[in-house]
């Protein structure tokens, strides 16, 4: 049995469409919400003949991959998430680019020569790599308005995948992939009236309507950080409204603080677009703290240490201004 293993996002799901498109196989996906990264570990390595794992960091699945390779399972590995060490095998085919302004679809992009290259556009604009996107989106001459189409799309599915669990998700990630994987041309899928775009676009407009009532704790000149109750909306928007408040703002840092069922808080923390670094080193103090250099969040952050939070991010920054 092969596995697709990806990450929930529009970066995880946009990298297996090209890669699915280029190379169709019956597999078993493995997948979650956004913040569902330990994946490798539900891989059955005595039922695996070969396995693809796509935007979750090596790091925090290293033991599971480690246990696939000594039982002889060739995997692809494409990430750009904080790798750790990567295991030596000749049975790992690894494609790891830690680079701020890079993305798992973009890639994977490069592993296929550009042959999905507007469905990276997508996945890039998603991940709010808007210079690599539009840099991509100039070599394959894409007009403004096609440009305009794609990062909606992208801003959609990442929209998707955030949640607690799938059942505040609009849409399962293996579900959406599953859609999204039938066009060729994500241009297409937009062109079709009755696809899951439309229905994306409809629940975005009313999620990030709602989310106009955030708390703001902190709004300087180093940083902005907002809350959101706990409420399914609040989840699903936590990730595309970080990102919004970053492009309105690209010199400060910016946090969304989403209130959880037990009392604790879901984090999202933005690095400034002009300074792409350290939100990993901040989010990897607290347990279940994790990310890349320009993004990163926590899972479940006690009520006690938000303050704690709020703090370093604002301390952190400050000394980078």
């Amino acid at each position: 049995m092969h596995y697709d293993v990806f990450n929930g996002d529009a970066d995880g799901i946009i990298a297996l469409v090209q890669l699915r498109l280029n190379d169709p196989k019956k597999s078993q996906l493995i997948t979650g919400v956004k913040r569902d990264i330990e994946l490798v570990k539900r891989v059955e390595a005595g039922k695996a003949f070969s396995v693809t794992v796509l935007d979750i960091s090596m790091e925090k699945n290293h033991t599971a991959l480690v246990n696939l390779l000594a039982n002889n399972v060739p995997v692809f590995y494409a990430d750009h998430h904080r790798a750790g060490d990567i295991p030596q095998s000749t049975f790992l085919e690894a494609h790891i680019d830690l680079d701020a302004n890079t993305c798992t679809s973009l890639i994977v992009n490069h592993y296929l020569s550009g042959k999905y290259a507007k469905w990276a556009v997508a996945a890039a604009y998603g991940d709010n790599m808007i210079i690599a996107a539009e840099q991509l989106a100039d070599e394959i001459a894409l007009s403004v308005m096609e440009r305009e189409q794609l990062k909606q799309l992208g801003i959609y599915v990442n929209y998707n995948g955030y949640g607690a669990t799938e059942e505040d998700l609009h849409f399962p990630p293996a579900e959406l992939f599953n859609l999204l994987v039938k066009y060729e041309d994500p241009l297409a899928l937009i062109s079709d009236k009755s696809s899951v775009f439309w229905l994306l676009k409809a629940a975005y407009e009313t999620d990030m309507t709602l989310a106009d009532s955030a708390q703001e704790l902190i709004n300087d000149e180093i940083c902005k950080i907002i809350s959101l109750p706990d409420q399914p909306w609040s989840r699903r928007v936590s990730g595309v409204i970080g990102n919004e408040l970053a492009n309105q703002s690209p010199s400060k840092a910016h946090a969304v603080i989403t209130e959880n069922e037990d009392g604790s808080y879901r984090v999202s923390l933005r690095a400034p677009l002009v300074n792409k670094q350290g939100a990993d080193k901040i989010c990897v103090k607290y347990d279940t703290g994790g990310g890349r250099a320009a993004a990163a969040g926590i899972n479940y952050l006690p009520a006690n240490k938000l303050q704690c939070f709020i703090r370093d991010v604002h301390e952190y920054y400050g000394k980078q201004a």
